[in-house]
């Protein structure tokens, strides 16, 4: 799920870094708010939602190690989505996160997981 390492920082406090950061190359890799995303919603019998959600559903989104709230809009095809189901979403998150396309998350709700998924494309370069 990761790697775990020691990184030693001249010049930095250790109030200045926060869980969920990223250490990157400059320029590498950008936060972002809105995206595409392929989501797999679990079903009742896997531990996820016992009901369907809808159009602006605002669960939390679970990247790498920290989480964001976002709302989802479904294809206008779409009036609910149930569990077990797959569908493709749209997403805007109320704070950005550094991803990119390919990256894996996890949908969380009351301190669950009800879904995952992989972001497909980012909208907002």
């Amino acid at each position: 799920a990761g790697d775990n390492v020691g990184v030693l920082l001249r010049g930095t406090k250790r109030e200045e870094v926060e869980r969920g950061q990223v250490l990157c190359k400059p320029g590498s890799i950008k936060p972002h708010v809105h995206f595409t995303a392929e989501v797999y919603v679990l079903s009742k019998d896997e531990g996820g939602r016992h009901t369907p959600f809808f159009n602006n559903y605002r669960p939390q989104f679970y990247f790498r190690t920290t989480d964001v709230t976002g709302a989802i809009e479904l294809p206008k095809d779409k009036e609910m989505v149930m569990p077990g189901d797959n569908v493709s979403i749209t997403v805007k998150l109320i704070n950005p996160i550094a991803m990119e396309e390919g990256l894996r998350f996890a949908i969380r709700e009351g301190g669950r997981t009800v879904g995952s998924g992989v972001v497909a494309k980012i909208l907002d370069i």
